[in-house]
């Protein structure tokens, strides 16, 4: 039996392994590096100093990030709307969701991020102190909340704070009954400074408590600081899961992408550590006994060679160079696959009877598939915003992007322009596909540009 808050589940350190790998390559080249041999493993017989100055020189190839970020540009290419039964009062949340400035738009992109990344990533909805600390009401009605600003917001929880969780199944669902996270508490320290705290908070049904390192009676360990009650019957969390595994674990969906990645940084040092020896020539003296010879090396000095002496520059062939060059290359072809296939539909998908009646339904990709999975989570984030204010409902939002697999500027809109010059597609579709593109800005009218057109006359080099 444990009584320690930070003891963490089983299937957390699980989850963690995957996370080690993904958390560097998120944060770049200082991330990678401060991994250390974590991600760069020194060579056999490898000194220290030698190795050091190698992963100073290490350099990250951002697939895995750069992937992640175009994929959640693809789900937020259109704004997120509300519905139409979104009540006023959470309408007017939206534009601060989390109190810290950021609307909606901007917070849920960076929540969808976390999750696209981890696999998961929870949101809790919460709510001011309305008691002092004996425990009396400071806030009584509704007036009293509107002088105070008193509001339910958001609080991303990100996958590395989690600790623990328990549930219990309830009429075949599961329902949360605590949930365990690390966070860090800004407090004054002084006059002008300020100190970072970490605590545990602990969440239960219809109460809170926080936890932190304290000694007592001579032993350090984690003490009960604060704890109060909500004026909720259950724990106000969402999950948003884009490769859920289990009840509250996930696995990344990119994670063979992240390897490789971790393959190509790995790759890329071994190349520029072979291109620096590669590029400094060493010198080598043959047929010479004689230790009183000195050598004079430099564009304004000569040396004199023994009869049987021998000197030359001795240069690298170049051969592994190109091997590691092709290797590189290969493994960046090989992400550029394994980072489309967000994108790919599932010719196999299992529809429901539902679906299959629908003559219009269309396959989803993944990617498609996590849209619809967030814009759930944020219903749920709603219907806890209606529960604290007490609105019946909270109301649904609107995700929608683009997941098109041609939709990639750099390759569609050659193909595009071949096609008009072939007249196989007019000019009004080509204009139509720029505009879907932004690469030709949305306020553009066609009727109108192509009168613009008209007038300009011909085209340079066609008369």
């Amino acid at each position: 039996m444990s009584d320690d808050p930070s003891k963490t589940l089983p299937a957390v350190d699980a989850m963690r392994e995957d996370w080690a790998i993904v958390d560097p390559l998120m944060g770049g080249t200082r991330a990678m590096r401060e991994a250390g041999e974590q991600l760069l493993p020194k060579w056999p017989k490898e000194e220290q100093e030698d190795y050091s100055n190698r992963l100073k020189l290490s350099t990250l190839f951002p697939a895995y990030s750069e992937t992640v970020k175009n994929n959640t540009g693809r789900v937020f290419a259109e704004p997120i709307v509300l519905g139409e039964d979104v009540p006023q009062p959470i309408q007017d949340y939206a534009e601060n969701f989390d109190r810290q400035g950021n609307n909606l738009q901007v917070w849920a992109q960076s929540f969808f991020t976390q999750a696209l990344s981890h696999g998961l990533c929870h949101v809790l909805v919460d709510y001011p102190k309305t008691t002092d600390g004996e425990g009396n009401k400071t806030i009584v009605t509704k007036a009293d909340e509107k002088a105070a600003k008193v509001r339910p917001y958001v609080v991303m929880i990100r996958p590395k704070q989690v600790i623990g969780w328990r549930s219990s199944s309830i009429d075949g669902e599961h329902v949360l009954t605590q949930f365990r996270y690390m966070e860090e508490v800004e407090e004054d320290d002084g006059e002008f400074g300020a100190k970072s705290v970490a605590q545990i908070r602990v969440l239960v049904p219809g109460a809170w408590a926080t936890y932190r390192m304290a000694t007592v009676k001579g032993q350090k360990g984690w003490s009960l600081y604060e704890k109060g009650t909500s004026s909720i019957s259950h724990i106000p969390l969402a999950t948003l899961y884009t490769n859920r595994t289990g009840y509250m674990t996930a696995k990344p969906p990119l994670i063979e992408l992240a390897h490789l990645n971790v393959k190509h940084w790995q790759s890329q040092s071994d190349q520029d550590n072979i291109l620096h020896v590669a590029r400094v020539p060493m010198l080598a003296i043959s047929g010479i006994d004689d230790d009183t010879w000195e050598l004079k090396v430099g564009t304004a000095s000569a040396t004199k060679l023994p009869t049987n002496g021998k000197m030359e520059w001795v240069e690298h062939t170049g051969k592994s160079i190109e091997a590691g060059r092709q290797s590189l290359t290969d493994l960046e072809d090989q992400m550029r696959v394994a980072g489309a296939k967000l994108l790919q539909k599932d010719k196999q998908a299992v529809k429901t009877a539902t679906q299959a009646e629908e003559e219009a339904a269309q396959e989803m990709s993944p990617l498609q598939t996590m849209a619809g999975q967030l814009e759930d989570t944020l219903d749920q984030v709603f219907q806890f915003f209606a529960d604290f204010i007490g609105e019946g409902v909270g109301g649904h939002v609107q995700v929608s992007g683009n997941f098109e697999t041609d939709f990639i500027p750099e390759v569609s809109i050659p193909a595009l322009i071949q096609l008009n010059l072939a007249s196989k597609i007019s000019d009004q579709t080509l204009f139509s596909e720029l505009q879907r593109r932004s690469v030709v800005s949305q306020d553009l009218d066609w009727a109108e540009e192509s009168a613009k057109i008209a007038e300009q006359g011909p085209a340079l080099g066609t008369l």
